[in-house]
């Protein structure tokens, strides 16, 4: 697909051009007059004359060749337009205002099939129908406002919302961040999210092309293709960040098992995303804060100094940025004695630094080149600075702009008097800066940054796992939820560490088995598919008979066929899930076992086959994850084996594209072992 003449055109058309700037028409008109476009521009209106100074031909059969043509008309005039255009006057890409389409009405959508079929036929480019426009720093061919700063080495910014990507480019524009393209997609008829990033990959240079991309999504048509290009993107030194709107769980498929009854598109998305190495996040204003985070020089380490003249935001930020894994060390005294020689007295030194209300500019730059030569222990600054009434803000923001140019480390700027010092903040920014007006903001974007994973596209950890076998078990198992003993088959397979276990309807092999293993054991029914919510697991039996008293209560149960004895083991109940979705393969999920898994869904997921590096991200992203790795003065689990037996099943499931769910609930882990307890496998051919 060709984007030349949407990228940098020799001439434009407006087709439905206004002077009314209220409209599409009239407003996409005034932004390509006031902005950067300094080429051919034509419009047409029915009544002539001149629009907005500029000359108006009464129809498109007037117009002289052109490269590129917006659309504001009325839905049912554009099929028409647009093959004649392309066909008499040589438009080569359409940008498409007019809505009334596939997300009005079956008849809208219709004449939008008509303009995918005519434009693919004609061999030209078309974005929307339903879309706001396009800018770059060629021309601004977008009806909203405003039009953001203009940057060759500003952000590329994609959505699917004409509405979301103005709101988006206002909270960026808020806090300094410069733009270097917008892509509003509306429908997507021809051009989606996946032919944008394909189109930027390939044309990427990497001493040229802008290395900050964000992207509003409703929807991932293509997950594959998606995935490929923005790993390739980020392989190549871009830094992606998302939003993803629609995938609430409220939409997710009831199923028996606990990963079908908590798997979601939202998790898919979640996997996705951690495989391309993408920064997620969910609001606006977290993505423009994301956003700016990744324009300044890379935080390379998990430590921060904090430079403030007020002590409570620096409190704010300090426990913002340790929810977030970022430390901020406390300077040694020696250190802090010296640098006191050069403040206010009353200043505080130990890390963050407060200079007090009453500190200057001065006393800022002092503490900063004093932090970059002597204070080792860190890896950026952030420095809070406003105005409290007593202080020379303007002086104070011309110290910070030439630190942050001047600095080896990353400056994290925090100037939150948005009333008092507007004018100051409006020139710092414009000196080529981001702000960062609230501390809790910029620790979140922060910790979002320093936390995300490279992308793992393609690669699968050389472990022993024997995939012929696996086949074979799953080419002879029926479809349904398999026996325990295809499960054991499988995990002995991919090397899944498993509880030694009978599974019988004969009472003597159960108490010979018991007699063998020693006491205690657990006994669990075998069919019921909640076990638990039918009194179908007991516990903690100690002697022979305790066995046979429940063997026979157990087959009792309805739809019970056999009853399952294992040794009882002692540790923390951990779970791995998977759940095959459409498009997406396989999402392997994990968290806490047992009722946790189900009642705090904290649960991670990553999509298949994983590395270790994915897998290890899942693990620590666990809100429970200081179980994992130990607290309190409790011995923490065997995490690595965790993360191993988490790569293990990923392997196993890329070869089984037949099991649909898989549930592990519980493995029993403790320092030593991760040992699974209890499976459940549905096969779906």
């Amino acid at each position: 697909m060709n984007y030349k003449e949407l990228i940098n055109p020799k001439s434009i058309v407006v087709v439905g051009a206004s002077d009314n700037i209220l409209k599409p028409g009239g407003s996409v008109l005034h932004n390509l007059i006031n902005g950067t476009f300094d080429k051919e521009l034509y419009v047409v209106n029915a009544r002539g004359g001149t629009i907005q100074g500029v000359k108006a031909y009464k129809s498109i059969e007037e117009i002289p060749q052109t490269d590129l043509a917006v659309i504001s008309i009325p839905a049912s005039q554009c099929p028409y337009t647009i093959e004649y255009m392309a066909r008499e006057k040589g438009v080569k890409a359409f940008i498409v205002f007019s809505a009334g389409f596939s997300e009005e009405s079956e008849e809208g959508a219709e004449m939008e099939k008509q303009l995918l079929e005519t434009v693919d036929r004609m061999g030209v480019l078309m974005i929307g129908p339903n879309c706001s426009g396009f800018f770059n720093t060629f021309h601004q061919s977008i009806f909203t406002r405003p039009i953001p700063n203009l940057d060759p080495q500003g952000v590329d910014i994609i959505s699917s919302s004409g509405g979301t990507i103005t709101y988006i480019i206002e909270s960026a524009m808020s806090i300094g961040l410069r733009f270097n393209s917008a892509w509003s997609i509306g429908n997507s008829a021809q051009v989606g999210i996946e032919d944008i990033l394909e189109y930027l990959d390939n044309e990427f240079d990497p001493e040229s092309s802008p290395k900050i991309k964000l992207l509003y999504l409703e929807k991932i048509a293509d997950p594959d293709r998606f995935l490929h290009h923005s790993a390739s993107l980020i392989n190549k030194g871009c830094k992606i960040a998302a939003i993803k709107s629609g995938s609430s769980t409220s939409g997710s498929r009831a199923a028996s098992s606990h990963t079908g009854a908590i798997a979601s598109s939202d998790l898919a998305v979640e996997a996705l995303f951690r495989k391309a190495g993408i920064i997620r996040c969910y609001s606006r204003e977290e993505l423009a804060n994301v956003g700016a985070v990744l324009s300044l020089k890379e935080l390379k380490g998990h430590n921060l100094a904090i430079i403030t003249q007020a002590g409570g935001p620096a409190v704010i930020l300090t426990d913002a940025l340790s929810k977030g894994n970022i430390d901020v060390p406390e300077m040694n005294k020696d250190l802090s004695a010296e640098l006191k020689k050069h403040l206010l007295p009353g200043a505080a030194v130990s890390n963050p630094i407060d200079i007090i209300g009453t500190g200057t500019g001065e006393h800022m730059s002092i503490c900063i080149d004093f932090c970059e030569k002597h204070f080792k222990e860190i890896n950026g600054i952030a420095v809070l600075y406003g105005n409290p009434g007593v202080s020379n803000v303007a002086e104070a923001y011309k110290m910070l702009d030439q630190k942050i140019k001047s600095s080896h480390l990353p400056i994290y700027p925090i100037l939150p008097s948005v009333i008092t010092a507007t004018e100051e903040m409006k020139e710092f920014v414009k000196q080529g800066h981001v702000n960062f007006t609230d501390e809790y903001a910029l620790a979140n974007a922060l910790s979002k940054v320093v936390s995300r994973t490279p992308p793992s596209v393609g690669k699968m950890e050389d472990l022993s796992v024997d995939i012929p076998r696996i086949r074979a078990i799953i080419d002879k198992t029926p479809d349904g939820y398999i026996d325990s003993g295809a499960i054991r088959e499988l995990f002995d397979a991919a090397g899944i560490p498993q509880v030694e276990e009978m599974v019988t309807a004969n009472k003597n092999e159960a108490v010979s088995f018991g007699n063998k293993t020693g006491y205690p054991l657990v006994a669990k029914c075998v069919g019921p598919i909640h076990k638990s919510d039918v009194g179908g697991v007991v516990l903690n039996i100690r002697s022979e008979e305790h066995l046979a008293f429940t063997f026979d209560r157990l087959m009792k149960i309805q739809d019970t066929t056999s009853v399952m004895i294992q040794p009882m083991l002692s540790g923390k109940e951990l779970f791995i899930g998977a759940k095959y979705e459409s498009k997406f393969g396989h999402i392997v999920l994990c968290g806490l076992g047992g009722i946790f898994v189900e009642i705090l869904k904290d649960v991670a997921s990553g999509l298949a086959p994983l590395s270790f590096q994915e897998a290890s991200s899942m693990v620590r992203s666990l809100k429970a994850y200081k179980i994992i790795e130990g607290t309190r003065g409790q011995k923490g689990l065997n995490e690595k084996l965790y993360t191993e037996i988490i790569v293990r099943l990923s392997i196993m499931l890329r070869f089984a594209p037949e099991i649909k769910e898989m549930d592990i609930n519980p493995l029993l882990a403790n320092e030593e072992k991760v040992t699974a307890v209890d499976a459940r496998i549905r096969i779906e051919k």
